[in-house]
């Protein structure tokens, strides 16, 4: 099965995907579910579940998080509650684990993104060895290699802030049905492969952009 194991929804500040376009964008690449991990919030995974489950859609929609721990990003899936930001990253899988979270690293060494780098020794599920939306795959391969080092499952996940982008990259698993804990078992289990594509550079360029733009404004706003 194809899952996008990291897409963000309009609950995150830095995207515009409404859950209707994701879901539209999903079947029609033909995923079998998708992970909904806005930053800091888990509100949009459950609402995109719900909304999945009034159209009718054979689509397991996975709720999760991206949470900012104090040394870079860390993805949850499969809670229903929102981790404090800005703790440890020891300190966010324990909270995770307790809640019954499955763990995952995504984009370690891409700075911009706030990569975690170094993640020897932590409690996870697996490690997002591919991310769409690298403008070069160096850090992918970075990913790659000590994730192979250490022994940890690799996934993708296209990181998609627009619906168009949903996708992109993806991540197969071998679950023996399409249900929520099937499939995070599986990923438990290691069953996993990444596969897709690189989004588009002028994709890329234009979010960089856009974001430069947010930070600016922020300071401004902070300043005044």
């Amino acid at each position: 099965m194809k899952f996008d194991l990291h897409v963000h929804s309009e609950y995150s500040k830095d995207s515009k995907s409404s859950h209707d376009d994701i879901l539209k964008i999903a079947r029609k690449r033909g995923l079998d579910g998708f992970a909904i991990c806005d930053h800091d919030t888990v509100e949009g995974g459950l609402i995109c579940k719900k909304r999945a489950l009034e159209l009718g859609l054979e689509l397991t929609v996975i709720p999760g998080v991206e949470v900012s721990s104090s040394k870079g990003h860390i993805l949850v899936l499969g809670i229903s509650q929102n981790i404090e930001p800005h703790l440890s990253p020891e300190e966010t899988i324990e909270r995770a684990r307790k809640l019954g979270g499955t763990v995952i690293i995504p984009h370690p060494f891409k700075r911009s993104s706030h990569g975690i780098e170094s993640f020897e020794g932590f409690d996870i599920d697996a490690v997002e060895v591919f991310n769409s939306r690298c403008l070069f795959n160096k850090s992918n391969r970075k990913a790659a290699a000590e994730a192979k080092r250490l022994g940890i499952p690799g996934v993708a996940g296209s990181d998609s802030h627009v619906p168009e982008m949903v996708g992109q990259a993806y991540t197969e698993i071998d679950a023996p049905e399409n249900t929520l804990d099937a499939v995070l078992e599986a990923i438990q289990e290691g069953k996993v492969s990444p596969a897709g594509k690189n989004t588009p550079t002028p994709i890329i360029l234009k979010q960089m952009s856009s974001s430069a733009r947010r930070k600016i404004k922020k300071k401004l706003f902070r300043k005044a």
